[in-house]
């Protein structure tokens, strides 16, 4: 794997962000979180005002205006060698909600398909963690999907404890925990 770093949401990357979600869009069409992490992404009408988005959903006085309740700083995982965008990770600020509390967890990551198996997300999670730290998250909820192994797997990689699995909406949710302490 090729080093990466996360860094917030900047319009100098929105070339590549409409690439990533046009990838997105055609490999993994048939899966109901195909844009985990890219909160609203497929619904954009230009990365731009994504971005945009993206910029008001870091501050509580501005997230609203997104559709949002609780603030959040999306990242892109771009990787070193050649500045390319192989993911996006977001970070909730807290999870003080009913949605994010029970299945939504402190963040969603989606990596670029082309890029899978490499584990960037691996790296995404841990950089992320980092960041949840230096808000003061000290317990971070990630949940999964009961069949999405990769991602169970990259939760255990960065210390997640296994909590329990929950029904939602007819789909079965693995909730764990990581101390970032």
């Amino acid at each position: 794997m090729s080093e990466i770093v996360l860094i917030e949401a900047a319009p100098e990357y929105a070339e590549q962000v409409w690439q990533f979600r046009q990838e997105v869009l055609d490999h993994d069409k048939n899966s109901g979180s195909q844009f985990a992490g890219c909160l609203s992404l497929d619904e954009a009408t230009s990365a731009e005002e994504w971005i945009r988005c993206c910029q008001l959903r870091t501050s509580e006085a501005t997230c609203r205006q997104t559709g949002v309740d609780v603030p959040s700083t999306s990242y892109f995982a771009i990787r070193k060698s050649d500045n390319k965008l192989v993911g996006i990770i977001d970070l909730r600020h807290h999870i003080d909600h009913p949605i994010l509390g029970t299945w939504g967890g402190h963040c969603g990551y989606t990596v670029r398909p082309s890029e899978r198996g490499h584990a960037y997300a691996k790296e995404m999670l841990r950089l992320n963690l980092r960041n949840a730290k230096a808000l003061g998250i000290e317990k971070f909820l990630i949940t999964c999907h009961s069949d999405n192994t990769a991602s169970e797997k990259t939760i255990l990689a960065n210390g997640g404890i296994y909590e329990k699995t929950i029904v939602v909406d007819g789909t079965e949710i693995k909730r764990f925990w990581i101390d970032t302490i």
